[in-house]
Parts: structure tokens; sequence; C-alpha cells
């Protein structure tokens, strides 16, 4: 009579699929992460420039309908009210600024459309505004509107304009 005693316990192959397996799993996340990650900064730039909208409404209903100049001023007061709000990009500072500066920009433009792409270096932090304009069919283009019009546009990391207007 034959016995055969079975060990208990993985052969090779099946330790090696399953390790393939895993492999496969993390690679797919490491590919998938950065695309997420920085699909969550343009989300949180596309809020900011809500948040802007909703500030020059505020400031146009105290001073009878008049835009903001786009300064520090408008910023510490309607933007960042308390020191614990931020205005901030995302990424942080971009290297073209000073190590302390790490707040948006802002820069007046009635370029239509923008020229260009989001940049480390350059247009990171920086929000363009047209006074006099509203946002075009298209999202990087604006249109001339009324002197209490204003569009916002940024770059986003992903690709393309994100534009605002009130």
């Amino acid at each position: 009579m034959n016995i055969h005693k079975k060990e208990k316990g993985f052969t090779i192959i099946e330790v090696v699929l399953v390790l393939a397996i895993a492999g496969l799993i993390f690679l797919m996340v490491f590919i998938a992460l950065p695309a997420l990650q920085r699909s969550q900064r343009d989300t949180q730039r596309k809020d900011d420039l809500s948040r802007v909208i909703t500030a020059i409404a505020s400031y146009s209903s105290i001073n009878r309908n008049a835009l903001p100049a786009f300064n520090d001023s408008f910023v510490s007061q309607y933007l960042t009210p308390t020191e614990s709000d931020t205005f901030i990009d995302p990424s942080g500072k971009n290297t073209a600024q000073l190590a302390s500066t790490t707040t948006y920009q802002f820069v007046s433009s009635v370029t239509t459309p923008l020229a260009g792409k989001f940049d480390a270096s350059s247009t990171q932090n920086v929000i363009y505004y047209s006074s006099g304009y509203t946002c075009g069919a298209t999202g990087d283009s604006i249109v001339a509107a009324g002197n209490r019009k204003v569009a916002l546009r940024m770059y986003l990391e992903g690709g393309g304009v994100n534009c605002m207007s009130n």
C-alpha cells in the first residue's frame, strides 16, 4: 500500500503568482497617484477662483458695485480676514517667487486666449484678471462686458485654463 504524505504550504509557483499580482496592483497605483494628486490640486485652484468671485461680490456690495483693486489690501481684507485663513496655491511656492511668498498673485491681462500653459516657475500662483470682461465660449477666452464685470483665469496643472466671471 502506497501512502503519500502531503506537506502543508504553498508551492513556489503560487508564491510567485501572488507576488506578481501584488506587483501589478502597486504599479497601477503608483502610475495613477500623480494624476489623482494633480486633479485634486486643480480642484482646489477652481475652488480658490470661486472664493475670489465671492470676495468680489462682497467687496462690490459694500463699495457701490465698484470692482476691487487686486492688491494685498483686497487679499488681506476679503480673502484672508483671519490669521488662520490661507490663500495659497495647493503646490505652495513657485520657484520664481521669494521663499516666503506662497499666496496667489493677481496679474491684469486682456490677452485672449491666454498663451502658454501651467508652469511651476512662472504661472503656478498667478490669477489673471480682466476688468470689464466676462468669460467667453471657450475656457480661456474673454469677451467685453460692462465695467462692473471681471473675468478671472488661471492655468490648470492638468492642462487648460479655468475661467470664472462675476
